[in-house]
């Protein structure tokens, strides 16, 4: 038969893949979890996994069972929430899922205030650049260069930034001179290594028609910073990253600016969460705080 708890099992099954990685989290055995599955299926009467050699994949019934459990389970956590949750105080552990850039440049330095307001409530910040850090269900809260898909999430814009290019003094005054972008051709380009990139936002270098590839590549905006600090060549960097900085300058503004945006997204089921709610507040006011973050207007969402 049907039950809380054994949707339980079925959604964390559905959201690793792999009943030894649900079993780690459920804390049970993983033949346990196997059980769980054939006795959910049965009392279904359709299988809800293909078992495959490479994970445990949704069938298409069980596509459509994901939504109700999840809702399940966000009913539960609410009303848990509400019995043994003090007045103005959060418990348990949120996941938030950012860009590295708005993660560690933007949202670390303002998690003191999440912590000052609701000090027994752990976080877990996830960062990633990637075209699919929001196709597994595996954070509360989520901020993403891409508009996340409608199906089973909550979105809405949360600000626009500039990417602008930096570069360190020691570096422009031994290298060629920079008048134009066609000057960039002669010097060292910092970007992400161009076969990992596969955010469409980001893939600004295209439309600049700058022949050959960046001389120094990686894959986190960290490092890209990090590069342009020590004078390794000229990245470009989000305007919250770079201007600041009294180490970088800001090359050829006239000529190159490019406007991006963030979205947060939360899976439908979990917005009445307390906690969730709490994220996106502080989302909120980090942008209406941040100079270098434009908040939407309100027929912009």
């Amino acid at each position: 038969m049907f039950s809380a708890d054994h949707l339980r099992f079925f959604l964390e099954v559905s959201r690793h893949g792999r009943l030894n990685d649900a079993s780690r989290v459920l804390g049970v055995d993983h033949t346990t979890v196997g059980r769980r599955i054939t006795s959910l299926e049965k009392a279904a009467g359709h299988r809800l996994f293909d078992r495959t050699p490479s994970g445990w994949r949704l069938t298409e019934a069980g596509r459509r069972l994901v939504g109700y459990a999840e809702t399940v389970e966000s009913t539960l956590i609410a009303a848990f929430e509400d019995q043994t949750t003090s007045v103005g105080s959060l418990t348990g552990s949120v996941r938030i899922a950012a860009p590295d850039g708005f993660g560690a440049f933007v949202l670390t330095p303002q998690l003191t205030r999440l912590r000052r307001d609701h000090p027994r409530l752990d976080v877990e910040l996830v960062t990633a650049t990637e075209h699919d850090a929001l196709s597994t269900r595996g954070f509360d809260v989520a901020v993403s260069l891409e508009r996340p898909s409608p199906r089973f999430m909550s979105s809405r814009k949360l600000a626009s930034y500039e990417l602008k290019l930096y570069a360190s003094p020691s570096y422009l005054r031994a290298a060629p001179a920079l008048e134009s972008l066609d000057d960039l051709r002669r010097h060292v380009l910092i970007w992400y290594v161009d076969a990992l990139l596969d955010v469409v936002p980001l893939r600004i270098l295209d439309a600049m028609h700058l022949d050959g590839r960046p001389q120094f590549q990686t894959n986190n905006i960290t490092g890209h910073w990090l590069a342009a600090r020590h004078g390794l060549g000229i990245a470009p960097l989000p305007n919250y990253i770079g201007e600041p900085d009294d180490q970088l300058v800001c090359v050829l503004p006239d000529e190159f600016a490019v406007r991006r945006d963030y979205w947060t997204a939360m899976p439908r089921d979990l917005t009445r969460l307390a906690r969730v709610k709490a994220v996106d507040d502080l989302l909120r006011s980090i942008v209406a705080d941040d100079v270098h973050l434009l908040a939407p207007d309100a027929d912009d969402q």
